[in-house]
């Protein structure tokens, strides 16, 4: 709520001290750590490793430099340092950059303030008015950043262009006693870096080479991406020198944090109820996991938690439209929706080899088929592994009755219960996935995910074939498979 002030000499009366935004900051990110309170409610995984550093940092006082791949958070950590400033802070009115009532920069300010006295007006900005952000693009200028000569304002009022009221201030000056935040850093041109260093290091502005004397208050905030600090651009060592913290960030390192990220960020909630098994929100961030370790994607690139979000909102639409065809008012996701959804994949990876199109779609399913198999080996036993002497392999009633020469069709848009149906037919298969992937639940719907997964588990481990189709997949044995194809080519041969 802003205070019920509004002249220079209430705010005098009322005991305002004025004070430089990161003492502002450091003041009340103390009180929140007495508190305990939560520093930077939405942002995950960072709990032990750079939230600790980007304290120690904010307690030193210090400019930071957040580095770390694309998608890594980096500029929703920077945004969310707004709110670690007060509610409302005091400016002179219809100041440009922000001035403090009581320790006015601007030669507007001290000459209204001179003129007026203690019957000066003041307004109050809320936190948010006080953040200001630039993606740094290669036609970024100095006069955005920091300003320049306005010649049509100094004509008007007849000025000189040494004066400071035939300046028009840039976006860093209109942030005064604020955060401003320069995203991917490296893009910005040398030149332009260079024009940052006084207001890193005096806190001062030059327009043009006129002598302005402006102590800008701000907390300055970088982000950059370390191929493009490689590639692309650099950051040119003297800036770098001048920034204090460099903090590096990471993608998500466990699987519950990655889980917990996706379902923050992803649109899952439909007019249908959708419902998301476990073991289908892992497989998402498994195939996020294998990605970042697949010797096919530029690592150097990196895989944005942006990925699984896609993938996550793709997998359930595809559930969302089956159940509009099929008049259901409750589906699960299924394993064959991921099919329908590569474009979250194709669209987001950047190959060692880039190539055809048709490239990173098979890139796309191989890292699919990677991360079930990886999955499955956490709730079932492996089955490339050697059952134990006397112990039977628990898959083995399931890869009879396909080299039975017997078949399963399955299609994303399947009616829930005769894709049940379809599935439960399988000896065994049932038994399998109600042991080891769904004990817990009665839902025929999520049974039946499960019971695929299993399929789709034993085809990626070679015991069981598959043949995609446009509507969906068939499994089969691999022995009728690769007798068939071989039929076929003799055919071809005659």
């Amino acid at each position: 709520m802003k205070p019920p002030i509004h002249t220079l000499g209430q705010l005098k009366a009322s005991g305002y001290r004025p004070r430089s935004v990161k003492d502002e900051i450091r003041a009340n990110l103390i009180e929140k750590l007495r508190r305990r309170e939560r520093l930077f409610p939405g942002i995950i995984g960072f709990d032990d490793t750079v939230i600790p550093e980007l304290v120690n940092a904010l307690l030193a006082r210090h400019d930071i430099l957040l580095l770390g791949l694309r998608g890594q958070a980096k500029t929703r950590l920077a945004r969310s340092l707004v709110e670690l400033l007060d509610e409302y802070t005091p400016i002179v009115a219809g100041s440009e950059i922000n001035d403090d009532p009581l320790r006015p920069i601007s030669r507007y300010a001290r000459d209204r303030i001179a003129e007026e006295g203690d019957d000066t007006p003041i307004e109050w900005i809320h936190r948010t008015q006080r953040y200001g952000e630039k993606l740094a693009t290669p036609d970024v200028t100095v006069a955005d950043l920091i300003g320049d000569i306005d010649p049509i304002k100094a004509a008007v009022r007849r000025l000189a262009y040494s004066d400071e009221g035939a300046m028009h201030f840039g976006i860093i000056p209109r942030t005064n006693r604020g955060i401003f935040v320069i995203n991917e850093l490296p893009d910005l041109q040398p030149r332009i870096q260079v024009a940052l260093f006084n207001i890193l290091q005096e806190r001062d502005v030059q327009i043009r080479g006129f002598p302005v004397r402006l102590p800008l208050d701000l907390l300055m905030v970088f982000t950059a991406n370390p191929e493009d600090y490689t590639s692309r651009g650099r950051i040119i060592t003297p800036l770098k020198d001048r920034i204090e913290s460099q903090i590096l960030t990471h993608y998500p390192r466990t699987l519950d944090d990655a889980i917990a990220i996706t379902r923050e960020n992803a649109w899952i909630e439909r007019n249908e109820r959708i419902i998301l098994p476990r073991f289908i929100q892992e497989l998402v961030e498994m195939v996020g996991f294998a990605a970042r370790q697949s010797e096919y994607v530029d690592q150097s690139s990196g895989v944005s938690a942006r990925m699984t979000i896609a993938l996550m909102e793709l997998i359930v639409s595809n559930a969302e439209r089956r159940a509009i065809l099929n008049g259901e008012k409750v589906v699960s996701v299924r394993v064959l929706d991921f099919q329908r959804a590569l474009a979250a994949i194709t669209g987001k990876i950047e190959l060692v080899f880039e190539g055809e199109q048709e490239g990173a779609v098979k890139v796309a399913k191989a890292l699919i088929g990677k991360a079930v198999r990886e999955l499955f080996v956490r709730y079932a036993p492996d089955p490339l592994a050697k059952p134990k002497s006397g112990e039977r392999d628990p898959y083995a009633a399931i890869v009879a009755y396909f080299e039975q020469d017997n078949t399963v069709e399955l299609d994303d848009e399947l009616p829930t219960a005769d894709y049940y149906a379809r599935l439960a037919a399988v000896p065994d298969l049932e038994r399998i996935a109600t042991t080891y992937i769904v004990p817990d639940t009665d839902d025929p719907a999520v049974r039946a995910v499960a019971m695929e997964l299993v399929l789709e588990a034993l085809h990626n481990c070679s015991k069981l074939a598959k043949e995609e189709r446009t509507h969906g997949v068939t499994y089969s044995g691999m022995l009728g498979t690769l007798l068939r194809g071989r039929l076929r080519e003799d055919d071809l041969e005659e």
